[in-house]
């Protein structure tokens, strides 16, 4: 089956979509950062490093064949943490129209169409209705659930949305957890990397241990050392309140005399200045730079490579642009375990 994957990031659905066995010949993403990490861990596939809404899907040379087109368009006006341009104004939040364009125009035989959980909400659902009115218009079985990750194999608990379009047969989520499946917690994901110091610039640095974890040691192949190892350099006061926050803890550790530079530090969300917990899955990373997410022992923010190991994302995997290009590239990535979970579960289906 071929894959086309619309504003495709760093290219964690793809990654997925592989994993299940999928061919994925085009991607398309706007942004140079992103667009450069996708081209250079997926050098079979033709990117389209332009504007979506300035590309005509009949231009594409899509070898014949089954064909899936998939993709999470820009998912900041659903999220449940912005409230302030969650709403029908927001421009962005209307791009999901440019992927009914492509489905309208190539006509595949499977649409994946992945999004925060928050959508469902969003203008009392809109454009989670809009969107599956319009691919049941297009004549496809229409299907939509929210899937947590951290019931993938993924140690992360992280909730996202699904919409499947399928042209031959409706398509459920029967087989997309299951039983066999462990959780994983922070200490199985990250306990091997290397012990960092804030504002680390290593970037590529051997392992601290040997791998104990079957995550672990799926993550890492036959690596002996890897990328990513960039760290926020927080200012002074910003460490000194991490030193107050136990594991599982947020901003409510910190003394208030800490907290001055916030106008009311209790308007902050629970997922800020959050400490992982070793023998759990992690909290949703997000925005973990601008969340403060804290290292579950160490006194830091997490590493770009340790939030690729809670997203699932290989240790072969690099990631390119500025620390804060890259923190992004994780954070609002698909994580790849999830995906190829979702397309293994279509793709069962369809075949029998």
């Amino acid at each position: 089956m071929t894959g086309i994957e619309l504003f495709s990031g760093a290219g964690g659905l793809s990654l997925g979509a592989r994993m299940a066995g999928i061919r994925v010949t085009y991607a398309i993403e706007i942004s140079k950062a992103p667009a450069a990490t996708y081209k250079t861990n997926h050098s079979d596939t033709k990117l389209v490093n332009e504007d979506i809404r300035l590309i005509d899907p009949l231009s594409l040379d899509i070898p014949c064949g089954p064909i899936v087109l998939f993709g999470g368009p820009p998912c900041q006006g659903f999220s449940t943490s912005n409230q302030r341009t969650r709403s029908l104004l927001n421009t962005k939040n209307w791009l999901f129209q440019e992927f009914v364009r492509f489905i309208a125009q190539i006509l595949p035989d499977i649409v994946v169409f992945e999004n925060v959980s928050g959508i469902v909400h969003t203008a009392k659902g809109y454009f989670c209705k809009e969107l599956e009115l319009s691919l049941s218009r297009l004549n496809y079985h229409v299907t939509s659930k929210v899937v947590d990750a951290s019931q993938c194999g993924v140690p992360q608990k992280r909730n996202r949305f699904f919409c499947i379009g399928c042209k031959s047969q409706p398509v459920d989520f029967s087989t997309v957890y299951k039983k066999s499946t462990p959780t994983v917690t922070v200490r199985e994901a990250i306990n091997d990397l290397p012990s960092l110091a804030v504002g680390e610039r290593s970037n590529t640095l051997p392992y601290k241990a040997r791998a104990k974890s079957l995550y672990a040691q799926e993550m890492r192949g036959d690596l002996q050392q890897c990328t990513g190892h960039l760290v926020t350099n927080n200012s002074h006061h910003v460490v000194e309140r991490y030193f107050h926050v136990p594991e599982g803890g947020n901003w409510e550790d910190i003394p208030g005399e800490m907290m001055t530079t916030y106008k009311d530090r209790t308007r902050c969300h629970t997922g800020i200045y959050r400490r992982l917990q070793m023998g759990k899955p992690s909290v949703v990373l997000g925005n973990f730079r601008k969340n403060m997410l804290i290292h579950p022992r160490e006194h830091r923010g997490l590493s770009v490579r340790e939030a690729a190991r809670l997203q699932s994302f290989p240790d072969s995997y690099e990631f390119f642009g500025s620390i804060g290009q890259q923190q992004q590239q994780v954070g609002n990535a698909v994580p790849p375990l999830m995906a190829q979970r979702v397309f293994e579960n279509i793709l069962y289906q369809v075949k029998a």
